[in-house]
C-alpha cells in the first residue's frame, strides 16, 4: 500500500447535532432591561452636569429642546447625549407604519416612555419607565415630506401675541437698551417703538415668558427668573426661525453650575414648560390661519 493511499480514503461523516431551541431565559432578559434603564439614568445625570458647566453645552441643549418641544427634559437630554442632530425621530414600527424602513447598519438610540405604575413603600403611585428605542429621519429610507415654511415676519409675531396672559402696548419711555419690560405690579408689558421684525419678537417672547411664569402673588422677581425667560425666548426664536446670534448663556451657567442634578433638571423644566405653553398658543392661531385660508382648488375656480 503506498503511502498516499490513505488520501483517498472516504472521510467519516460528521453528523453535526440538531439545533436545540434554547429556553427563554426571563431572569436574564429582566437584568439586561434594567441595566439598559440604569444606563439612560446614569446618562441623564451626565448630561444635566455638562449642560450645567458651558454655555455653549446649555444652547446645544436648548435647540435640541427647541425641536422636541414635547419631549421631556430627560429624553431632551437622552437626546443630546446620543443624537444631538436629530430632527424628527420615531420608533421601528412607528416609522415602518408610515411607509418608511430603516436603513441597514444604523443604529438606534434610547428615549424613556412611561411604563405600568406602581406603589412605593410610603403608598404613593409612581411610574416605571422603560427604554425605547428611535431612530431619526435621516437613518430611514422613503421620500420625506417638505417641512412647511416659516410664517412671515408679521404673522408670527401676532402669533406670539395670541392670546397674550397681559395686555401688551407702546411706549417711549423705557431705557435706552430695553426694548421691551414686562411690569409685574401692573401685569403689563410695555414694548418700545420702532423695533425691526427680529428685536421684537426676541424681546416680547422674553418678556411674555416672564408673564407666563408669573403667577400674579405680587412677588414675582424678574432678576430671579430671567434666565428662564432668556431661554425661553431662545427656544421660541429657534422655532420660528429668528436670528439668535445674540443670545447669550454666561448667566445661565452661573445660575445652574454647582446646583445637583435634579435641580438643574427643575430648572430646565419650568424652560420646557413654559415654552410649550407659548409655543402651543401660536400654533393654535396659526392652524386657525390655514383652516381660513382657500384651498388652492378653490382658489382655481
Amino acid at each position: 500500500m503506498s503511502e498516499w493511499d490513505d488520501l483517498f480514503r472516504p472521510e467519516p461523516r460528521r453528523v453535526s447535532a440538531a439545533p436545540q431551541n434554547q429556553p427563554f431565559d426571563k431572569e436574564a432578559w429582566v437584568q439586561k432591561k434594567q441595566e439598559l434603564r440604569q444606563w439612560t439614568y446614569d446618562t441623564i445625570d451626565a448630561t444635566t452636569e455638562a449642560v450645567s458647566q458651558t454655555a455653549e453645552r446649555l444652547q446645544q441643549y436648548l435647540d435640541v429642546q427647541s425641536r422636541f418641544g414635547r419631549y421631556s427634559v430627560s429624553n431632551a437630554l437622552l437626546i443630546l447625549a446620543q443624537r444631538p442632530e436629530a430632527t424628527r425621530i420615531a420608533d421601528f414600527e412607528s416609522w415602518k407604519a408610515m411607509g418608511f424602513h430603516i436603513r441597514r447598519k444604523e443604529t438606534g438610540f434610547y428615549i424613556l416612555e412611561p411604563g405600568e405604575e406602581y406603589k412605593r413603600e410610603d403608598g404613593s403611585i409612581a411610574v416605571n419607565y422603560n427604554p425605547k428605542k428611535m431612530f431619526d429621519v435621516v437613518q430611514v429610507i422613503g421620500e420625506k415630506p417638505e417641512r412647511p415654511a416659516q410664517p412671515d415676519e408679521r404673522t408670527r409675531i401676532k402669533a406670539l401675541m395670541h392670546r397674550s396672559p397681559v395686555p401688551i402696548q407702546m411706549g417711549d419711555a423705557l431705557p435706552a437698551d430695553m426694548h421691551a419690560l414686562y411690569q409685574p405690579d401692573v401685569r403689563q408689558i410695555v414694548i418700545r417703538r420702532g423695533l425691526s421684525a427680529g428685536e421684537i419678537f426676541r424681546s416680547l417672547a422674553q418678556e411674555l415668558a416672564h408673564a407666563e411664569m408669573d403667577t400674579g402673588k405680587a412677588d414675582y422677581s424678574r432678576s430671579e427668573h430671567h434666565v428662564q425667560a432668556h431661554s425661553v425666548a431662545y427656544i421660541l426664536s429657534k422655532q420660528f426661525g429668528v436670528e439668535t446670534s445674540e443670545f447669550r448663556f454666561n448667566r445661565a451657567i452661573e445660575r445652574l453650575n454647582g446646583l445637583e442634578p435634579q435641580q438643574i433638571r427643575s430648572e430646565l423644566a419650568v424652560i420646557r414648560d413654559t415654552a410649550h405653553t407659548m409655543n402651543g398658543r401660536m400654533f393654535h392661531m396659526l392652524g386657525q390661519m390655514r383652516q381660513q385660508q382657500p384651498s388652492r382648488n378653490d382658489t382655481a375656480r
